[in-house]
């Protein structure tokens, strides 16, 4: 009896991992064992990285609020406790869009954040 390789799925499945590997430089997109380690440490870098780009991003956005807040003559703390207590959920992301290409909304933002915590401030006292 012939002894049975399985070819086509291993062919495909090595095909896969190169396909991968391509634009990495020498062995490591052009053999299929370098590749394979090389395909493999870079998925396990991927998916660290796509949690990290989040984090990321959730600090340019409070730095770029907190600059805009700044200009308004707030701290970016102060400006977000108004902001919740005036009940306005924004999030930070399309805050930071304000702060940079609209300019009038974000002040107005500012000025109704302001205009919480003075009330919030009545209450508590």
């Amino acid at each position: 009896m012939p002894r049975a390789t399985n070819a086509p799925a291993s062919r495909k499945r090595r095909k896969r991992i190169l396909n991968k590997a391509k634009g990495f430089r020498g062995s490591r997109s052009k053999l299929y064992r370098t590749a394979k380690d090389s395909v493999t440490k870079a998925q396990q870098w991927a998916t660290r990285d796509r949690k990290n780009r989040k984090r990321t991003f959730r600090s340019l956005w409070i730095q770029r609020i907190g600059a805009g807040a700044r200009i308004n003559g707030m701290t970016y703390s102060r400006f977000m406790e108004g902001l919740k207590a005036a009940e306005i959920d924004l999030d930070r992301k399309v805050l930071s869009d304000l702060a940079i290409h609209d300019a009038e909304a974000f002040a107005a933002l500012a000025k109704k954040s302001a205009e919480a915590l003075e009330e919030k401030a009545k209450k508590s006292a």
